[in-house]
């Protein structure tokens, strides 16, 4: 496999997972704790069939026991964990197994969704069978106990989902390919679809879908709503939808900024502006059919952003057009929804006050209070 990869005609970088980083370091130091020498390069392979020379730091080792550590990159898709030392202490033993556990710095599971038990730690299916396996080719018939550990693993995860996820104490060892992909969204979207999973297996059959923090907040202080009945959707408001049915949820409230839900009104589920960007198409259509002059049109259409737009239409007689969003976002999440489902919206502005409402919105908040 190639190095890099091109998108929209730019090159990019392919970097490796935590759970190839884990995997690099475990087999390091298992290598050192039985040969009682020195590594400072280790090579695995990965599911996608790509093999991976990691370069290996933090070497200490003496009779049977061993510790390693490799750095973890990110290639072109840096997250928080880009650059972050992953450590794996070895112990070879004479019983023929291997057990895998985390140590600082690596969440353990608090809540049932993750397919993991409660109470173990944050390594992912994947990534242990890869460390299995790689340990495996070194110490043969032998056993090992292996620690994976994270120094600076408890910091880095108050960045990322887990806590929401009901993983404390540390990051996830994750990977599904051992190879990280440069600006993946498939990755981004299973991580909000994980939450929504989780969600459902802990009985909820209501849920809130909210784009981000700005919906957040204003669950959180406008609507008096407890969060923990929230999952964002970033852009993906469609992908997030088709997930919320699949997982077999009654009811959907929508929650979200102008910006955003004016798309939904016109059929564009995945709301980066680089996919679609008609929100002041969308408005002024909205306000032509309400009978808005052509001139009051043409200052709207010209507005650099929806929050300008709600400057003009305030007191304009006009204000309805947010409700008539609301219903005609409304209309067509339903149309791209198969099941029976009760869905609602409301939309907001950036001050946090409610613009419009689906007919039905009022109703669906009391289901939530």
């Amino acid at each position: 496999m190639e190095k890099y990869v091109y998108i929209d005609g730019k090159k990019y970088r392919r970097g490796y997972t935590t759970g190839s980083t884990a995997t690099g370091a475990a087999k390091a130091a298992a290598l050192m704790a039985l040969n009682n020498k020195l590594v400072e390069y280790v090579e695995i392979d990965t599911p996608r069939g790509v093999k991976l020379n990691l370069k290996v730091e933090n070497q200490s080792f003496r009779k049977n026991e061993a510790v390693a550590s490799v750095k973890k990159d990110g290639g072109d898709d840096k997250d928080v964990t880009h650059g972050i030392d992953i450590f794996a202490k070895v112990i070879i033993n004479n019983s023929g197994k291997i057990t895998i556990d985390g140590g600082i710095g690596v969440g353990r599971v608090t809540k049932k969704g993750l397919n993991i038990p409660i109470g173990d730690a944050a390594i992912n299916k994947v990534p242990r069978q890869m460390i299995e396996k790689e340990v495996r080719k070194v110490v043969n018939d032998l056993g090992a106990d292996i620690i994976i550990y994270i120094p600076k693993g408890e910091e880095i995860a108050k960045k990322t989902f887990n806590p929401r996820l009901g993983i404390e104490g540390g990051i996830s060892i994750i990977g599904t390919s051992g190879i990280v992909e440069p600006m993946s969204e498939e990755g981004w979207k299973k991580s909000l679809s994980i939450e929504l999973k989780m969600k459902r297996e802990q009985g909820m059959k209501n849920i809130i879908l909210v784009p981000g923090n700005h919906g957040e907040n204003f669950v959180e202080e406008v609507l008096n709503i407890d969060l923990k009945n929230v999952v964002r959707t970033s852009n993906f408001i469609g992908y997030m939808l088709k997930e919320a049915e699949r997982f077999e949820f009654k009811k959907i409230l929508l929650v979200g900024h102008l910006g955003k839900f004016v798309k939904l009104a016109g059929g564009i589920f995945h709301t980066h502006s680089k996919m679609a960007d008609c929100r002041m198409e969308i408005l002024i259509t909205h306000l032509a059919l309400m009978g808005a002059p052509k001139e009051f049109l043409r200052e709207i259409y010209i507005c650099p952003t929806t929050e300008a737009a709600i400057e003009l239409i305030k007191g304009s007689g006009y204000e309805d057009v947010y409700n008539i969003i609301a219903n005609k976002g409304k209309e067509k999440v339903l149309q791209r929804l198969d099941k029976n489902i009760e869905v609602e919206m409301i939309i907001f502005s950036m001050e946090l006050n409610i613009l419009g409402k689906s007919t039905g919105a009022d109703n669906l908040l009391e289901v939530f209070k």
